[in-house]
């Protein structure tokens, strides 16, 4: 059987299991997509109000509410007329209880890190409509539409309100009811599965991407005995943006702001529109993948923000994070944040877009401040000159501009990987050799992380290995050591380390003699054995170890078989246990 073909049926398998699991829980396949969808509305009395949530039975907390009305509409000084489309990330209040899905479901296991679901943040996907109108007192209708969900897929989710906004606005509830009654319908999202996803007699076909791809590459192929239907709406990506699009007047600037990505340092984006603003933020924190960012970002965040006090307080340094702001009030108020990015409205001069320039932060005073970069960030490596001349070439050209992204995206990748794989290559080397785990004692430990060892490392095994591009690069590692994305990146992966000693650990007992131990052991020896080789065996299961196939079940086949050689009274409390 071809190897392929067996791990995809062994996804259709997990898939179907989840579906089964999943069918007798209300709203189960939705909630695997959505949280909920919100229409908000503007009311003369009210501002902003929530008209409508779907499904009733959604419990948002108040602050949730009173944050996504907020968050949906554009700030007055967007001047936003027509359709726009934008998102938002928003904390979820305290205490809240999880959705039905546990931290340790299949689906994070599989997905990459960049795509994991949010526990303790909703993303909010917005479609708003603000057209004159007559019949309504302030002479405009201004209405949102609003999905939201746990999990990143910007551009799925922003394609999916293209087709039902529109239709929304003409037909009211009865057409968005329907909508997420069709949802309800979806097969739940599985990392490396091709899904047909029907709505409003559109169908779109998406892969949800899996760890298991292969960086930079373009998705498996799908074998065609899925059935899948032919599908007239293809979606390229769920969750990528035109990377060119949202960089085109910083191309110069990139490495720096990869750089500062890197670090987790404090930015403030300010854009002419909640659009530009919830883009470039998002396309800032893609620029560090396949490693996941783990500081606090804001694609979109207004004066109305619960967290507005918190992280515009002078008392402390500014927080890890990035916000995107339209209204120029927020000129002032960041004014002492370390780095700005002031974007204007796009302007083409000759074939390049005209790139914003580096400008001191003290500069960042007056309320007319051009478009630049206020930072006072020394470079820690060269600027990669080929890699502009490439992109002006393609301009020149009219390459088009997902062709441009994707130059962009192979960049930072194999930038980011370039920085990535020394830490890597010593962390490997903390792992205890596979010799040194044995059946009858607990598998040893991992190495600690030292930095100062690690900085020996480079000289051979440094980054210049695979990147062309010279530069203080030992600097920029010490700097990364004091970044929560370090301590992020760290913490998974020695998670993931443990995980896999555990697993050689389960397998080493699956080939050791038990039976052949017990011979000249004492009851309570071998009782200690069976309930500590039961614990293992719960906790695998719980925790979905990546164990080779058949060893879990050979394992519990062995424990009965030395349950069953004890007294009889001992197996009566071992079987009850």
């Amino acid at each position: 059987m071809d190897p392929l073909d067996s791990s995809e049926s062994r996804l259709v398998e997990s898939a179907n299991a989840a579906e089964n699991a999943e069918s007798s829980l209300p709203w189960a396949r939705f909630s695997s997509w959505l949280e909920c969808v919100c229409v908000v509305t503007f009311d003369l009395e009210l501002g902003q109000a929530i008209e409508l949530v779907y499904p009733h039975d959604v419990k948002l907390t108040e602050k949730e509410k009173t944050s996504i009305c907020y968050l949906s509409f554009p700030d007055s000084y967007s001047g936003c007329l027509g359709d726009t489309q934008f998102s938002f990330r928003l904390r979820q209040s305290v205490g809240r209880r999880g959705s039905w899905f546990g931290e340790e479901d299949a689906y994070s296991r599989d997905a990459p890190v960049t795509l994991q679901r949010e526990l303790a943040h909703f993303y909010g996907y917005v479609y708003f409509r603000q057209v004159k109108d007559a019949s309504v007192k302030r002479g405009y209708f201004q209405k949102s539409l609003v999905l939201v969900s746990r999990l990143p897929y910007v551009h799925l989710f922003q394609s999916l309100l293209q087709i039902i906004a529109p239709e929304y606005f003409e037909k009211l509830e009865p057409c968005l009811e329907a909508v997420c009654n069709e949802i309800d319908q979806w097969q739940s999202p599985v990392p490396g599965l091709t899904l047909n996803l029907p709505v409003m007699g559109v169908v779109m076909q998406v892969r949800i991407p899996s760890k298991n791809d292969k960086p930079g590459g373009s998705p498996e192929k799908q074998a065609q005995k899925e059935n899948l239907l032919p599908a007239p709406m293809m979606l390229p990506t769920i969750h990528e943006l035109d990377l060119f699009k949202c960089f085109q007047s910083f191309l110069i600037h990139l490495q720096m702001l990869w750089e500062l990505m890197l670090l987790g340092e404090p930015v403030v984006v300010m854009a002419p529109s909640p659009t530009v603003s919830s883009e470039t933020v998002l396309a800032l924190v893609s620029s560090i993948a396949p490693l996941r960012y783990c500081c606090d970002y804001r694609p979109y965040f207004t004066i109305h923000d619960t967290e507005f006090k918190e992280y515009t307080t002078r008392t402390q340094a500014p927080p890890n994070v990035i916000l995107g702001v339209t209204n120029p009030f927020f000129i002032k108020t960041f004014q002492s944040w370390p780095h700005i990015i002031r974007l204007g409205e796009l302007k083409m001069s000759g074939d390049l877009p005209k790139q914003v320039k580096v400008k001191k932060l003290a500069k960042l005073k007056t309320l007319d401040t051009k478009p630049g970069i206020y930072t006072a960030h020394k470079m820690f490596l060269q600027k990669d000159k080929s890699l502009i001349k490439r992109l002006l070439k393609g301009i020149q050209r009219k390459r088009p501009s997902e062709v441009q992204s994707a130059i962009l995206r192979r960049h930072l990748l194999e930038l980011t990987q370039s920085f990535i794989i020394p830490l890597e290559r010593y962390l490997a080397s903390l792992m205890p050799l596979q010799r040194s785990v044995t059946p009858w004692k607990t598998p040893p430990q991992i190495r600690p992380f030292s930095q100062e060892e690690f900085m020996g490392t480079l000289e051979h095994a440094g980054p210049q290995l695979t990147s062309v591009l010279k530069g203080d690069w030992v600097g920029l590692y010490r700097k990364f050591f004091r970044s929560p994305n370090f301590d992020g990146w760290y913490r998974l992966r020695h998670r993931e380390m443990t995980q896999k000693l555990e697993c050689l650990h389960l397998e080493v007992i699956c080939d050791a003699d038990l039976l052949g131990w017990t011979k000249d052991k004492s009851e309570v020896e071998i009782v200690d054995l069976v309930l500590k080789l039961r614990e293992k065996l719960m906790k695998a299961g719980k925790q979905q170890l990546p164990v080779k196939e058949g060893v879990l079940e050979k394992l519990e086949g062995y424990l009965q078989t030395v349950i069953s050689s004890l007294p009889e009274d001992l197996q009566t409390v071992l079987h009850r246990y």
